[in-house]
């Protein structure tokens, strides 16, 4: 039920902005700078990210999303923070490059 609750309101950019203004830290510099580069406010960013988390997780991140709720004090912020520490576009990045150096 809390994971339900983290794809509904951090879809939101409002509430994704706030989320992560509230997580701080390097997570939020990050995710700044990133949304600088595409032109994007931080809330849009971290809130499309969420939006394609929910749409491409595997069973294995919707279990890491769940562990990390789990017994959290803030149980949103950290499900969101396992959610937006995930990029998909690097570990494509990433898979592609291992595959350009094996062949």
């Amino acid at each position: 039920m809390i994971v339900r609750e983290i794809i509904v309101t951090c879809s939101n950019p409002h509430v994704a902005r706030a989320a992560v203004a509230s997580i701080g830290g390097d997570l939020a510099r990050r995710l700044e700078h990133d949304a600088d580069r595409r032109s994007v406010g931080i809330g849009v960013l971290a809130s499309r990210r969420v939006c394609d988390f929910a749409k491409r997780a595997h069973v294995s991140d919707w279990k890491g999303v769940r562990a990390a709720t789990r017994g959290a004090d803030m149980p949103i912020l950290s499900g969101l923070r396992y959610i937006l520490e995930r990029d998909p576009e690097v570990d494509g990045e990433e898979t592609a490059a291992r595959f350009r150096t094996a062949n």
